[in-house]
């Protein structure tokens, strides 16, 4: 169980802060501002909850470990309920702040693709971004965790790689890599935001399976 409390709250504060920055500060902050909000959130919580549930805090990462043997069927569906149930609380946090605010409550860092997206991106090439993104995000997580040597600076190498592949999913689909992250929002939202959720949950699966899979085939695990 304190596994899946660390997962609830780990992702609760990545899309609390994620979301936020870009909701209530992305003028301001910029494409690399709101990366650096998600990347620094996950650096945070890895040197805090890391050696409880190894802050998975995303169901494509925990799709990877599951695939990967890291992980039984059992706690799979445990972390991925307690992250979605997370990702619920922290946009219900900065619903409520944003309220309080008067800020408009109608952009809470929801994906999207076609008139959603800054550059008019297409449902296939949204398809495409979320797969490929998800992939080298998942890949790093694998290959950084495999090895116990690399534990003290896992955080901040799977951190920075969520911020790069934010810079350059911003633009294009607001990038998810995380089923949870992506459906909060929506559920919140409702409309488009919603009707184009399934984009955002299926094509991070898809890109940690095929992550896990590669992986596999060219890494051999390193137990220390």
């Amino acid at each position: 169980m304190k596994k899946y409390v660390c997962e609830f709250i780990g992702t609760a504060v990545l899309v609390l802060f994620g979301c936020g920055s870009a909701a209530i500060a992305g003028a301001t902050l910029g494409t690399l501002g709101i990366a650096l909000a998600f990347g620094l959130s996950i650096v945070a919580m890895a040197y805090v909850i890391g050696n409880v549930s190894g802050c998975h805090v995303n169901p494509a990462v925990s799709l990877a470990m599951l695939i990967s043997k890291r992980m039984s069927f059992k706690d799979f569906v445990g972390y991925v309920i307690a992250q979605v149930l997370g990702a619920i609380l922290g946009i219900g946090i900065l619903y409520a702040i944003m309220t309080c605010a008067n800020l408009d409550v109608t952009v809470l860092g929801a994906n999207g693709y076609g008139n959603a997206s800054s550059v008019g991106l297409s449902m296939v090439g949204a398809l495409l971004v979320e797969v490929v993104l998800t992939f080298v995000f998942v890949y790093t997580i694998l290959g950084v965790t495999a090895d116990s040597d690399k534990s003290s600076v896992a955080g901040i190498v799977i951190g920075l790689t969520l911020t790069f592949v934010h810079i350059m999913g911003i633009p294009l689909t607001g990038t998810s890599v995380n089923p949870a992250r992506s459906l909060a929002p929506a559920l919140f939202l409702g409309g488009e935001a919603l009707s184009q959720v399934w984009v955002f949950i299926v094509a991070p699966l898809v890109g940690a399976a095929i992550a896990a899979v590669v992986y596999s085939l060219l890494n051999k695990e390193v137990k220390k």
